[in-house]
């Protein structure tokens, strides 16, 4: 007890000292854990490993998966407002020959493809005229032709598409992703959704984080804008330099730990300040990103100006800085009048742009390592719209759909699937909504069914109860 005092600088120790009620324990080990909380939120190697290096605790530190990965990316191209499939990826004959007549078993008339299909590639797969630019990328794809989902409603297709839910809100597909891997660039979010305008249907809750934490949030980026600040709100202060920004959030950092500990700690503020933190570091590594002045005219013209070919063009340079799941809406695929006219229009925004992209990806290396999905949130029937009038289109079909994926681990030059002769319904080798994301998650190395998160008392997935790896199409 000598050699102790001898050393003890201040009031002698008293027997007290040694003793904790079981309150004051839980409130110190509180402490400590929101000590460990804050280190995360810094993402900075506050403890040192075994080997004295730094340890880095943020939860967007990239991980390792943990099953052999095919695909270390993903770049989802959503074509919101559900594409005809008979239109585009699966012709069906059989309805030229009963076009204006009822089909049998279908309370519907009858509408062939005003497109005509052909053979591209060495695999010989039927694209429609729609895709000229495509076509030509068919043996790098697997195209998916039995799609179904549950309700044929936008709204809910599309959350369904995105979230795996259709009643709560649940995480985003994306928000899983950057949840069981991390992100490689820490000065950028691991997953950011990029959407020519207005909010889509379901809005915010297709790129939500719900009960997962904030920071595995996708930034919804409206790419109509002309500049990064326009782009990126507020990316950049006009009265504060970096060094005292720095220190405001530090400050807001602390006093939100203090909140955490005296009161309760609030997902939603956690959010909140995981944006900031984010928009602080994105100030430089963003502001280049998003600047398409860098590339060269030949690479901007053949991406083309549409808004498509900007948002692809800023895809690509956003996975070459290390960003994991980038998300493009390219909508306006809702035809249920005028199909003739409009869908080449529709397929003419995407079909350049999309072509550029799997060719520069390709050339540059990073194809294989990055899963690329097209596809909308469900299909259109073979019948005229019953709404139709000279100039007809298609009306909503929940029951058969086409989606296809292409490098990162994929079965290029392959059709999975079928529908019936009209094209109504999938009847080969289904694959549900659930079994598209089963097998994203397996070619990013991770099993659906234990990649979890235990909230209110259960362990949640992507995939809900179901889903089963589509193997067909891995390679």
């Amino acid at each position: 007890m000598s050699n102790f005092n001898q050393h003890f600088i201040g009031p002698a120790p008293r027997v007290e000292d040694f003793i904790l009620t079981r309150r004051q324990f839980l409130t110190r080990c509180g402490m400590g854990f929101g000590a460990l909380s804050l280190a995360g939120l810094f993402g900075q190697g506050f403890f040192p490993d075994s080997a004295g290096a730094a340890v880095n605790l943020s939860p967007l530190a990239p991980k390792a998966p943990p099953l052999p990965a095919k695909a270390k990316a993903v770049v989802h191209i959503f074509a919101q407002g559900a594409p005809s499939h008979v239109d585009t990826w699966d012709p069906k004959p059989m309805l030229t020959k009963y076009d204006g007549k009822a089909i049998p078993g279908s309370g519907g008339v009858a509408m062939k493809s005003p497109f005509a299909f052909k053979k591209y590639g060495k695999s010989g797969i039927e694209v429609s005229e729609v895709f000229p630019n495509l076509a030509g990328h068919v043996d790098e794809m697997a195209i998916v032709r039995s799609m179904h989902t549950d309700i044929p409603a936008h709204d809910v297709a599309t959350v369904m598409m995105n979230t795996g839910s259709l009643r709560l809100p649940k995480p985003s597909m994306g928000s899983w992703v950057v949840y069981g891997l991390g992100t490689v660039n820490q000065n950028m979010p691991g997953y950011i959704s990029l959407r020519p305008g207005g909010a889509p249907p379901g809005g915010s809750q297709n790129w939500q984080s719900s009960f997962l934490p904030g920071v595995f949030q996708g930034m919804s980026i409206n790419t109509q804008a002309g500049s990064v600040e326009q782009l990126i709100e507020n990316i950049k202060s006009q009265y504060t330099v970096l060094g005292e920004q720095r220190r405001q959030l530090d400050l807001v950092h602390k006093l939100n730990e203090l909140h955490s500990q005296n009161l309760q700690k609030d997902a939603q503020l956690e959010a909140r300040l995981e944006a900031y933190e984010m928009a602080f570091k994105m100030q430089t590594e963003a502001s280049d990103a998003f600047d398409l002045s860098k590339e060269t005219p030949l690479i901007r013209e053949q991406y083309g100006t549409t808004s498509q070919g900007r948002q692809l063009l800023v895809t690509r340079r956003l996975i070459e800085r290390g960003v994991r799941f980038v998300q493009v809406w390219a909508g306006g695929w809702d035809h249920h009048q005028d199909i003739e006219d409009r869908l080449p229009t529709q397929a003419g925004e995407i079909d350049k742009p999309l072509a550029a992209f799997m060719t520069d990806m390709k050339q540059r290396g990073l194809l294989d390592s990055t899963l690329v999905v097209w596809g909308g949130e469900f299909g259109r029937k073979p019948t005229k719209d019953r709404n139709g009038n000279d100039n007809p289109g298609r009306d909503h079909n929940n029951r058969a759909f086409t989606t296809w994926l292409a490098g990162g681990g994929v079965k290029g030059g392959t059709v999975y699937g079928a529908t019936d002769e009209f094209g109504a319904a999938s009847v080969e080798n289904k694959v549900h909504v659930h079994d598209l994301h089963a097998t994203i998650l397996a070619l990013l190395g991770f099993d659906h069914e234990k990649l979890t998160y235990r909230y209110n008392g259960r362990d949640f997935r992507l995939t809900d109860v179901s889903g089963k790896v589509v193997k067909g199409i891995i390679a």
